[in-house]
């Protein structure tokens, strides 16, 4: 078994102008239809929310990033980050990478950052 790990941290300000300044050809470029509905029903805090997204997809990339051939064999929306029935976000990979057993994902969020850690577990 081994572990691997991946961490990140965005200024939500540097995701809500990306929002506000190239719309949708930003959020459907990065973000899956339902993890844009659940930004969209944070609605004064849903910059904290993509942002925290975006971190986590990010913390994502850089743990499996050993598994990849390349990084162009992953895109954004290969990553949805959704939150459990009982609210807690975790990841859904919609690729097939080797012998990933488990994701785990904890986001954090304050008035200026988001932060994100992954850790996966593979054979």
């Amino acid at each position: 078994m081994k572990v691997l790990c991946g961490t990140d941290i965005i200024e939500i300000e540097r995701i809500k102008e990306a929002i506000e300044n190239l719309e949708d050809k930003f959020l459907n470029r990065v973000f899956t239809k339902g993890e844009i509905e659940y930004c969209e029903s944070k609605k004064i805090q849903k910059y904290q929310h993509y942002a925290g997204r975006f971190a986590a997809k990010e913390a994502i990339f850089k743990a499996i990033s050993e598994l990849l051939n390349n990084k162009y064999e992953i895109n954004w929306k290969d990553i949805e980050v959704l939150n459990n029935k009982n609210s807690k976000p975790q990841a859904n990979l919609n690729i097939k990478l080797q012998n990933i057993q488990n994701i785990d994902i904890s986001i954090s969020h304050c008035k200026q950052y988001a932060t994100a850690t992954a850790i996966i577990l593979v054979k």
